[in-house]
């Protein structure tokens, strides 16, 4: 990290500069969570949208577009956050053919950061690229989470470094399906310190989980440092471990910095990845 331009002055470049790109390996935070190896417990990725993408058309007039990039979770890096952002300023003042030449350096360039020293050498997924034209900027939703929300609960919080032993269930109690939410989800940035926010869904299926436990639990991570990805990792797995549901997903939409907001989804199953449709806060 120390290689990483995170929390340092940096000169903001204009060409197009795929090295800008620093890629985190994810094994240290993992191992961190008792995971290690190639085999996970969950299926997933990082949802990333990007609001600052610019470039020169090929008669030097400025083109703008918005950007969704998927990472697979299984890939062995995420991507520095501020890295990223000087990596799609670089693309700026240089000129291009058109937009299918754009999403093809975007693809190739995030596609080989994020598999970068995999020993295997054979990326299992690109990383998805969807640029949206002007044209289609009127159709970009904005949608709070379904589901109930954990926020009603009048309950005293004190803890504020993660508390894993918060989560409980109710055994009495016929297993359930269903799907909360909360708004109060914040960690820090491990390099900066700076504050994360965002909001939460947990769908279950299982013994009820104890709702007020639950969102104390959130709370908790309130003074915890992790990269967005790792905090709902953590997430999934304390409740995975805790409560032991037959079925979990974990899904967080981070406010935006630098342009750049990073929502990543973890689940016990395969299914469909949702809308990347933003919140309000986003």
């Amino acid at each position: 990290m120390h290689q990483s331009p995170l929390g340092k002055a940096v000169e903001y470049p204009s060409q197009y500069d795929p090295a800008l790109l620093f890629p985190i390996p994810r094994a240290a935070q993992r191992q961190e969570l008792g995971l290690r190896g190639a085999t996970l417990p969950f299926f997933g990725a990082d949802i990333w949208s990007a609001y600052e993408l610019s470039w020169l058309n090929a008669r030097g007039k400025p083109q703008v577009a918005l950007a969704h990039f998927t990472v697979p979770c299984e890939s062995i890096n995420i991507i520095e956050s501020k890295s990223f952002k000087l990596y799609l300023n670089s693309f700026s003042q240089t000129p291009f053919a058109d937009v299918e030449q754009v999403k093809t350096h975007l693809r190739a360039d995030l596609t080989e950061v994020v598999w970068r020293n995999d020993p295997v050498c054979t990326p299992a997924s690109t990383v998805g690229v969807n640029l949206l034209l002007p044209d289609v900027f009127d159709r970009e939703m904005v949608q709070e989470f379904d589901g109930l929300s954990l926020d009603r609960l009048d309950i005293d919080c004190t803890r504020y470094t993660p508390a894993p032993e918060l989560l409980r269930v109710t055994k009495d109690e016929a297993p359930v399906s269903e799907v909360l939410t909360s708004r109060l989800l914040k960690s820090n940035c491990p390099v900066t310190g700076q504050p994360d926010w965002a909001s939460v869904q947990i769908s279950y299926t299982g013994d009820q989980i104890e709702q007020g436990g639950l969102l104390q639990y959130l709370v908790s991570l309130r003074q915890h440092s992790g990269f967005h990805e790792q905090c709902v990792e953590r997430i999934f797995m304390d409740i995975w471990t805790q409560c032991k549901p037959l079925k979990l997903t974990v899904y967080a939409r981070y406010t935006r910095r630098g342009g750049l907001d990073i929502n990543p989804l973890r689940t016990s199953h395969p299914q469909r990845l949702p809308p990347n449709i933003r919140t309000a806060r986003q």
